[in-house]
């Protein structure tokens, strides 16, 4: 489905050929001035001088052939030579119509040159756990190939496991040293082995870094690791199915922090599984005439005289016989070629910027000897995570952040922010979305009346004196009231206790009930759940609303949170993670860009219930002329994207489709519309966009709940 900057490009482009210049110049963009244009050309200065003429001529020319087309409405000459355009309503109606008939592609257009792709990002190690720096890798990579797919290209995503260096040998030998009976370190013993791993993901965690700080300072201990690295990579059979079991235990691990993140991956294959080519791939090399040894190492030169800095050689093997990420990359790039089909056209590498040296020593080695055509490879770096400091993110004791840990702050940033405790009066103010849908959550089982509401009030706050009481419950992280409440001597009986709760719960109305309990749940993060006897019919309903909660209002909204946060920065350069800002529901923050598209699903609903039903589009104020226009640059956007591999210019789309919705929302009535066409055309609009949004921030892997 062409766009009206499709279409008006192409008509700008046959202007400009009827005149005898290049049909180059007839470019249209949207208007850097909207309250003067809704289009712009500017190749008339460009024209004018490769033709030596004057520029506003050429476009007073061009501006004449367009008055005649029959989506313009008017065609203006300004300053230099710019052509302002104006389209006509009937045409942004027309073009509306076919967005919201676009049930697949909601206004987008399939990539003209749809390509064999293979995205390479992630990168976790086994055995460690993934830090902020993941974040990028996951999310951007994770992005583009939904970009890529939803366009037409053909795509394959693989993690790319680290699992085939130093770490490997530091698990084995600590792992031999605390199990030395275990058959894996049998060497006449060549199996079967045991199914069942010999260790958890959290002995893994300990490992490493215990083996890890040894061989820092005893070099003894760190060759014991490189022996057993050696010995994995020649294929001893214990070691091997002890990396077997790593791999596996570390992958269910990763996969729980990537699901979160709604990251997935098609292939989740490491630098293990390319080591049967790698001799092949070395004489490979040799026979070309590009490998040599230098100091006992086999090395490949890809300097260039055009090369305006040093270019090191890539190492193909170390003066130990090794490999390394050099030779494991270009092995990984020969066993795509080989056995992927249909065959990968294009290779991105979605890493850290500060690889780009590694990534273009592997890059030309691999098109010297013949593994793919030049160009076709591509690093997608970006840059860091930063802290305050402007340097990159770390933990208060100066050691780099988990991505789990990350993950948590996150989500409990925006726990607080769906409930406020009043300071005055001490009491929960729950945030007015979620409520309503927690209301709404009890209304569908009647027997959450106003009685039980005020029975799961009480037995909450028994159990909190309870865990006051027993000093289990530190006074300062517990409301100002409930401290008063609790220091009343006449409370230390229960009876007395439960007395008094059950009178404050009399006086207060069901929603200021839910208020309390959701208030109280969300700031203790719910650790009193876990004092109740599971099998009362108040604690299974408050665990019920824990997961409720969790997973509808928590976990969606901090997801859009850190994906957007990252996402919504130009990919090459860096940022300073602030949890504050990004989990606000205002702004430019994916909390926000959710609460957007939920309302304009709450506005549908209501409508619904009304019998109200979108109808036939007829554009004609400024704030619908507005939204059309927004909604049209879709497709440029995917596009974009796309070949700058740039996810921000999709986040900047829709952004501004957001915006331009809620001027369209704030300026006139639209369920509430008295005209009953004019109620279904703005109905209609609401519904385009709506489904925009959805598809966009899908491609940006955020999920729009029903309700917040």
């Amino acid at each position: 489905m062409a766009s009206l900057t499709k279409d008006l490009t192409a008509a700008a482009s046959a202007a400009f050929s009827a005149i005898g210049l290049e049909a180059r110049w007839g470019d249209v963009r949207r208007s850097d001035k909207p309250d003067l244009a809704d289009f712009q050309c500017d190749g008339a200065m460009g024209a004018a001088k490769s033709a030596g003429r004057n520029p506003r001529e050429i476009a007073s020319e061009i501006a004449e052939v367009l008055k005649a087309y029959p989506a313009v409405l008017s065609a203006e000459v300004a300053g230099p030579g710019f052509i302002n355009l104006r389209v006509s309503d009937a045409v942004l109606s027309a073009r509306a119509a076919d967005i919201l008939a676009d049930k697949d592609m909601a206004g987008g257009e399939p990539a003209p040159d749809p390509q064999v792709t293979v995205i390479d990002f992630g990168g976790p190690n086994v055995a460690k756990p993934m830090h902020v720096g993941h974040l990028r890798s996951a999310v951007i990579g994770d992005t583009l190939q939904r970009l890529l797919k939803f366009l037409g290209d053909t795509v394959t995503s693989d993690t790319h496991l680290g699992d085939w260096g130093l770490q490997m040998g530091h698990l084995v030998t600590e792992l031999y040293d605390e199990q030395p009976d275990l058959i894996y370190f049998d060497e006449s013993y060549t199996g079967p082995y045991p199914d069942e791993p010999p260790v958890t993901i959290e002995d893994l965690g300990r490992l490493y870094p215990a083996a890890s700080n040894k061989a820092k300072d005893d070099p003894a201990r760190n060759q014991r690791s490189q022996n057993a690295v050696a010995e994995l990579q020649a294929g001893r059979p214990g070691y091997r199915a002890l990396l077997k079991h790593f791999i596996n235990v570390s992958v269910a691990a990763l996969k729980v922090d990537y699901a979160f993140l709604n990251v997935s991956f098609d292939l989740w294959k490491g630098e293990s599984d390319v080591d049967h080519l790698i001799p092949g791939l070395i004489e490979r090399f040799c026979k070309a005439g590009l490998a040599e040894e230098s100091q006992g190492a086999l090395i490949v030169h890809v300097a260039r005289e055009s090369d305006k800095k040093e270019m090191p050689p890539v190492m193909l093997l170390n003066s130990r016989g090794g490999t390394g990420y050099h030779t494991t990359d270009l092995a990984t790039i020969e066993d795509r070629m080989m056995h992927m089909h249909p065959t990968a056209e294009r290779m991105l590498y979605v890493v850290d910027q500060r690889q780009a040296l590694h990534f273009e020593q592997v890059f030309r080695a691999a098109e010297l000897v013949g593994l793919i055509d030049e160009g076709h490879l591509e690093h997608i770096g970006f840059g860091t995570v930063n802290g305050p400091d402007g340097k990159p993110f770390k933990t208060r004791e100066g050691g780099v952040l988990r991505l789990a840990d990350l993950i948590l702050i996150t989500t409990e940033a925006v726990k607080e922010k769906l409930f406020r405790e009043d300071a005055s009066t001490g009491e929960f103010i729950v945030h007015d979305g979620l409520t309503r849908a927690i209301q709404e959550h009890f209304s569908l089982n009647r027997k959450l009346g106003r009685r039980s509401l005020a029975k799961l009030y009480v037995n909450l706050m028994m159990t909190f004196r309870s865990m006051r009481m027993k000093d289990e419950w530190n006074v300062r992280k517990t409301s100002t009231s409930f401290n008063n409440i609790i220091r009343k001597s006449t409370l230390k009986s229960e009876a007395n206790a439960m007395h008094y709760f059950y009178g404050l719960a009399i006086d207060k109305t069901k929603s200021q009930l839910i208020d309390t309990i959701v208030g109280h749940l969300l700031k203790f993060n719910f650790r009193a759940l876990g004092v109740f006897d599971s099998s009362r019919s108040s604690s299974i309903i408050l665990r019920r609303l824990q997961e409720y909660i969790e997973e509808l209002y928590a976990r969606p909204i901090a997801v859009a949170a850190l994906r957007f946060a990252d996402l919504q920065n130009t990919r090459t350069t860096n940022y300073v993670f602030d949890i504050e800002r990004f989990t606000s529901f205002e702004g430019k923050t994916g909390p926000y860009l959710l609460y957007a598209a939920v309302r304009i699903k709450s506005l549908l609903r209501r409508a619904e219930a009304d019998g109200n039903a979108p109808g036939e589009i007829v554009v004609g104020h400024d704030a619908e002329r507005a939204l059309v226009l927004a909604l049209d640059g879709f497709g440029a956007a995917l596009l974009g994207a796309r070949e700058k591999r740039m996810p921000h210019i999709l986040c900047e789309h829709v952004f501004g489709l957001s915006q331009a919705f809620s001027g369209f929302y704030g300026a006139l009535p639209i369920a509430n519309e008295s005209d009953p066409a004019l109620r279904a055309s703005r109905l209609a609009l609401a519904t385009a966009v709506l489904r925009q949004l959805e598809v966009g921030l899908g491609i940006l892997g955020i999920d729009v709940p029903e309700r917040m």
